[in-house]
């Protein structure tokens, strides 16, 4: 999956945070959708702009980051 032919940053476009190409709907918004507990299908049928692809291009974004060690501050401790 390219993301990058579906996630975009504009400093004019909520302050530069990656979004959806096309909306103004950033990915920490989509990521917070899914963390409150909506679906897939919810998000498409709320969201009519968004595609099956726009919503895998999120994770693909997500998950290079994450590979890259760009979201680590410090090692998360156990308790």
């Amino acid at each position: 999956m390219n993301w990058k032919a579906y996630i975009e940053t504009n400093d004019q476009i909520l302050v530069g945070k990656p979004i959806i190409k096309g909306t103004r709907l950033s990915v920490e918004h989509i990521i917070g959708l899914l963390a409150s507990g909506w679906t897939e299908q919810q998000i498409l049928e709320n969201y009519p702009r968004l595609s099956k692809e726009s919503l895998q291009a999120v994770f693909g974004y997500i998950q290079d980051f994450l590979k890259d060690g760009l979201f680590y501050n410090e090692p998360l401790k156990s308790a």
